[in-house]
């Protein structure tokens, strides 16, 4: 088989797969005749091939998509108008903790936040399959550690968690959290934590803000207004393309 061929049937796959494919489901297209290596240029070809369209051959967490280029939203939209979600604070500081501090307990957002969590926001973002339960600290109550998923990556159209957007890049922050426009509403109450005021729902959101990383060993010591950007809004969603599956 040429490369001409193979190019050809990878974007037929790629392009009718509803989910992202990963270079050994992709093996698979050729009954394993192929390797990685090959597998991975041909991708690499394919993706330049497509790099001057209005969609883009990207590798996520799970594998490998085509979806539409952010500047192709606002087209789109006149198709399928859809309002903005709104989401509180609470979810999107929780959410933003979990993907920069994690593995964290519960108890170790809410020393962050200073508010209790409330467990309907921990469990629609479990719902929404960007959070899970990966263990347990090995402390009084055995709390469950919480850290982000595969799909919280695919969402946001990450590789890795490496390439979570830093303080100072908001062009990036905004590019990658395309995905979140799409996402259902985390507009729950939250509870005060020792006399603290539950904060407001924010509308629309999107992350501004990077925290440390931390061991699962040692519990984060900072407040809320120790970490930067989580005195303020953490996100703001802007309107950017969906996926093309």
């Amino acid at each position: 088989m040429n490369t001409t061929d193979a190019r050809r049937i990878l974007e037929t796959a790629l392009i009718c797969a509803t989910q992202p494919l990963s270079v050994r489901e992709l093996r698979v297209l050729f009954d394993d005749v192929l390797g990685a290596d090959t597998l991975k240029s041909l991708l690499l070809e394919l993706q330049a091939e497509w790099s001057q369209r209005g969609v883009e051959l990207v590798c996520v967490s799970s594998g490998w998509r085509f979806q539409s280029r952010p500047e192709m939203r606002p087209y789109l939209d006149r198709l399928n108008p859809e309002k903005p979600p709104r989401y509180t604070r609470a979810a999107l500081e929780t959410l933003a903790i979990i993907a920069y501090r994690q593995p964290v307990t519960r108890g170790d957002i809410e020393d962050i936040r200073g508010v209790t969590v409330n467990s309907l926001v921990l469990k629609q973002l479990e719902d929404r399959g960007w959070v899970e339960v990966i263990g347990h600290r090995e402390t009084v109550g055995r709390p469950s550690l919480f850290a982000t998923t595969r799909q919280f990556l695919d969402d946001l159209g990450l590789a890795s968690l490496d390439q979570l957007p830093a303080l100072d890049d908001a062009e990036h922050q905004a590019r990658i959290l395309q995905s979140l426009q799409s996402s259902p509403s985390l507009d729950e109450p939250e509870l005060p934590l020792e006399g603290g005021l539950a904060e407001p729902a924010l509308e629309p959101p999107v992350l501004t803000a990077e925290l440390p990383a931390a061991s699962p060993e040692a519990g984060p010591s900072s407040t809320a207004s120790e970490l930067p950007g989580l005195e303020g809004d953490l996100f703001t969603v802007p309107g950017t393309g969906p996926s093309h599956e």
